[in-house]
């Protein structure tokens, strides 16, 4: 049923249906829009719209269709209304005829659809939190397994200073923990109800908006009507958080498929994450991580795209908005699909921790702490730099890593070095030296290990309250 068709003598053509309808892809927000409309029928009991026994049996028959609707028993695609809005309002005037079209008194599709939206915003930030805090929890678990693995740490993808294994998952750790921050301050700014504002001026019947908030699960209600029904920053601001969260991950991605190559090594990834190759027998492709990668501008895209849209529309509703959708639905679902391919990639990866020690000897990885041994004899430390670097120079020459230099080679470059360099600039004391907070020795990416996975079981507790 049109919800606007008394203006009208014509219907609308086949080619405009394509253009306007939204049911194809707004049916997602049905449980949401029956909601708002069993709510909103209280409201209009409260205001002396709708009887008691008007208001019960109205409500008896959006509970029936909200039940058919969580359970996936509505076929969409067989119905030839414009959104799901008209197809709710269609479903209950078909089972109480006049008393059905009393529902939408006092409301708009325009707070309508932005209180449908902002629920299935809300519904959707608390699963994509428990994904992300999932996640967390797999990198920690790796960090655990893998307390004792040494990688090489890149700079500009050339090797620069070795680093546990343990100390590279929780820097993602870091990540993460930043974009459940954004998922908690998004919830919380955005928890308005539009419910009540009309289609931009307000409602005159005497609705009390702050016992529909209340009961929608909002805060508060929107205080500006105007606003109410043209702001879209909650869905921007959902882009920009999905965004941010999957350049994290494609970050994660990148390292991994690099540590996976030939070229590297330094882990194997499991059969059920990857794939082969049509024509060469022996590739093993890292297309999950891939994916993950390319997925990331996808939703790149979408945050692009209604940040154009936004920008030119005038107060209050405009029809662009609808445009706003899509995209949202798509990076909610790429968004969750991705945390979750990365806790599969994560617990099913073998690392090869010789591979990794290896190449963390290598590169002249610890040139460093022979410049830091030569400030610890009172030489500056630019002059150390460069002494330093000289030596590197040499070895390359001879073919051979700092530490097998010998006593007399290194001290053609200072005569202030000594048998004691040798323990500096073992990969081990590399390591352990940087034990300062953040730094990468086992002391301290054991005790930040330790204290991360006490928050973590704190925030399961969270999301489990939450849910």
């Amino acid at each position: 049923m049109a919800l606007w068709g008394g203006r009208f003598q014509a219907g609308s053509s086949d080619m405009f249906k394509q253009v306007n309808d939204s049911l194809p892809f707004d049916h997602v927000m049905a449980v949401e829009d029956i909601f708002g409309s069993i709510v909103w029928s209280r409201a209009l009991k409260q205001a002396g719209v709708l009887s008691a026994d008007e208001q019960s049996q109205i409500e008896t028959v959006l509970s029936d269709l909200q039940v058919l609707a969580q359970d996936g028993k509505i076929d969409f695609a067989a119905s030839n209304e414009e959104d799901i809005h008209s197809f709710v309002e269609a479903y209950l005037t078909d089972k109480l005829q006049d008393l059905g079209r009393k529902l939408h008194t006092g409301r708009s599709r325009n707070d309508q659809v932005a209180t449908d939206f902002r629920l299935w915003v809300k519904n959707h930030l608390a699963s994509l939190k428990q994904d992300c805090v999932n996640l967390l929890g797999a990198l920690l678990q790796c960090a655990n397994r893998h307390q004792t693995t040494v990688i090489p740490g890149y700079t500009h993808l050339q090797r620069a200073q070795p680093i546990y294994f343990a100390h590279w998952c929780l820097a993602y750790v870091e990540m993460l923990k930043r974009d459940i921050s954004r998922i908690d301050d998004l919830s919380q700014r955005m928890n308005q109800c539009p419910l009540g504002s009309g289609a931009l001026a307000g409602t005159t019947f005497a609705v009390d908006r702050y016992q529909i908030a209340e009961s929608l699960g909002f805060s508060s209600p929107c205080l500006n009507s105007l606003d109410a029904v043209s702001d879209r920053d909650f869905v921007l601001e959902l882009l920009f958080v999905a965004s941010t969260s999957m350049m994290h991950l494609s970050r994660m991605a990148e390292d991994l498929i690099f540590y996976n190559s030939g070229e590297a090594g330094f882990l194997q990834l499991s059969d059920n994450v990857t794939s082969g190759s049509s024509l060469m027998p022996q590739k093993k492709n890292p297309d999950a991580l891939e994916l993950m990668r390319g997925k990331c501008g996808r939703v790149f895209g979408h945050l692009q795209a209604l940040l154009v849209t936004m920008k030119g529309l005038p107060l209050a509703y405009n029809k662009d908005m609808q445009e706003d959708k899509e995209g949202a639905i798509d990076t909610v679902n790429q968004w969750h699909i991705c945390l979750c391919i990365g806790v599969e990639v994560l617990n099913g990866m073998a690392l090869n921790e010789e591979a990794g020690r290896k190449a963390a000897q290598q590169g002249y990885a610890n040139a460093t702490e022979l410049a830091d041994y030569l400030v610890a004899k009172n030489i500056p430390f630019r002059t150390a730099h460069d002494i330093a670097g000289k030596a590197v120079v040499a070895a390359i020459a001879k073919g051979v890593a700092l530490e097998e230099m010998s006593i007399d080679d290194l001290q053609v470059m200072h005569k202030d070095i000594k048998e004691d360099v040798y323990p500096w600039l073992a990969l081990d004391a590399v390591l352990d030296k940087r034990d300062q907070l953040g730094g990468t020795s086992k002391k301290t990416v054991m005790r930040a290990l330790y204290v991360e996975l006490e928050n973590w079981v704190m925030l399961k507790a969270q999301c489990k309250h939450d849910g």
